[in-house]
């Protein structure tokens, strides 16, 4: 995983109140099965949930999950299609039982963390999309996040007239907010056509 991936995603749940614990700092010189852990992440203020959790989570989901076992996977370029998951088996390295137990006992005995894998995306058609949720909730995931969301979620939230010194990250949003590379949502739904001349 590279450190930019790594940086988005710890940066996303610190800020939706996360307390983010990252499994190792150093690259082990023989990788070992637990080694595809990235992240363990707590919210110490996690609401109760009256509806079922949804598999593709939106930030607004976040407030609800207590404890996590994060996997990234951030290919970039690639769609996370039921053929690439099947031709990858590694990416589902994370939820043996061995490495899913050792890496629980970090939460000691309160109950289960999710197992959540994030992906740069999943297929856009409807089909090609339930068959991925399919194979990845049959291989143990219990929720993916799409790097879209976190994204979107850190670009919306990132103030221009804050400064940022002590992340990078936001820091570089926040310029490039204040030079106008990210333009606002806006609703065009009732958008007049300029009169051509």
């Amino acid at each position: 995983m590279s450190a930019v991936s790594e940086n988005i995603v710890r940066e996303y749940f610190e800020q939706h109140e996360f307390l983010v614990r990252q499994h190792r700092k150093y690259i082990a010189q023989t990788k070992g099965e637990d080694d595809d852990i990235d992240f363990f992440v707590l919210n110490p203020l996690a609401a109760k949930r009256e509806s079922e959790r949804p598999f593709v989570l939106a930030s607004e989901d976040l407030k609800y999950i207590e404890r996590a076992i994060v996997v990234v996977k951030g290919w970039h370029t690639e769609t996370f299609s039921s053929a690439r998951l099947a031709s990858t088996p590694e990416i589902f390295r994370f939820v043996g039982t061995k490495v899913f137990q050792q890496a629980a006992k970090v939460f000691g005995e309160n109950g289960a963390p999710l197992k959540i894998l994030v992906v740069p995306a999943l297929p856009h058609e409807a089909q090609a999309r339930d068959e991925s949720i399919a194979v990845l909730r049959a291989k143990g995931v219990d929720a993916v996040i799409p790097f879209r969301t976190m994204l979107a979620d850190l670009v919306a939230h990132t103030e221009v007239n804050r400064n940022y010194q002590k992340s990078d990250l936001l820091q570089t949003i926040r310029i490039l907010k204040n030079y106008d590379f990210f333009k606002e949502p806006q609703m065009e739904l009732f958008k007049t056509r300029r009169k051509k001349r």
